[in-house]
This record gives structure tokens, sequence and C-alpha cells, in this order.
């Protein structure tokens, strides 16, 4: 028996205030149809097996998130492992993709920092990739998630303005 060694994951986390209530960031942040709204690369999303907000729920999302050489749009299959609303927070398993994810995992945890804001906290790991820079994807990925959290608040200024939050 051959035994394989397994290199441990990269990990990153990224942190920021939204200038609203945790029950409307989580308004947000939970429901994938939202995405698109929040995430700026992201254009569509696709449910795939399950129900949304429930343990092995699958979905599908797409759009330019991930640069492909071939300048086709970058998707990611992923299944809810972890959802619990009462602490606003919930993590998703890529389980496949043409970005060389598969494995990683995303975890979102919001809490209450008073005066009406919210801190968002987004963490993740991920499989290390063969022939990439640590620090460079923990760095790209950081930023990515970063601009997703500030993005959140102009979504929730627009939808109180349309009535839809």
């Amino acid at each position: 028996q051959a035994l394989e060694l397994r290199k441990a994951k990269w990990h990153g986390s990224v942190g920021g205030l939204v200038g609203a209530p945790i029950e409307k960031v989580w308004t947000i942040v939970s429901q994938s149809s939202r995405l698109p709204e929040w995430m700026p690369m992201v254009e569509n999303y696709t449910n795939l097996a399950g129900e949304e907000g429930f343990l092995g729920y699958v979905r599908l999302v797409s759009g330019f998130m991930f640069p492909q050489d071939d300048g086709d749009r970058s998707w990611i299959k992923e299944r809810l492992i972890f959802m619990d609303p009462s602490s606003f927070s919930y993590a998703y398993e890529m389980v496949l993709s043409n970005v060389g994810l598969d494995g990683s995992v995303n975890s979102l945890k919001l809490s209450d920092y008073g005066d009406g804001s919210t801190l968002v906290h987004w963490s993740f790991d991920i499989n290390p990739i063969e022939g990439g820079c640590e620090d460079s994807i923990i760095d790209y990925l950081g930023f990515v998630y970063k601009s997703c959290i500030s993005r959140i608040q102009g979504v929730i200024e627009s939808a109180q303005e349309s009535g839809r939050l």
C-alpha cells in the first residue's frame, strides 16, 4: 500500500464592514438569486440539486471570476456543507470547476458590529494548485472576496429603494 501525502490547504480570509443591520446583510448573502448583485464577476447561477438553504444543496455559478486562457467563462459547482441562519454563517465546498479549485471550501460569517453595521468575514481553504504561487492566489481570492463585501452596501441601498428588502 502506498501512503499518499496530502499537502496542507492554503488558507486566506478577508473581512469588511457593511453599514446595514445583520438581518438585511444576511438576506442578500444567503440567497443564490442575489449572487450576481454582490459578486461582481458572477453572471449566472443554476440550482442543480437539493433545496437552497439546506445541506447538500448544489448550485452552478458561472461568470468571469477567474480569467480563462480561452476567454471562456469560469464555472464552479458548489455544494452547501454548512448552514446556520441563527449564527448568520454558511460554507460551500467547490465540488468541480474549470478553475482548479476543486475541493476548496469557502465560509462566510456575519457578526453584528453594533450601530446598525455588520462585520462580514469570509475565509477560504483551497487545495494547493500545481504551478501556482500560494501568496498570489490567496491575494487574488482575497481581492475578489473583498470586492464582493464592498458591493453588499450598495445592493442593500438599492434593494431598500426599490422595496425589495
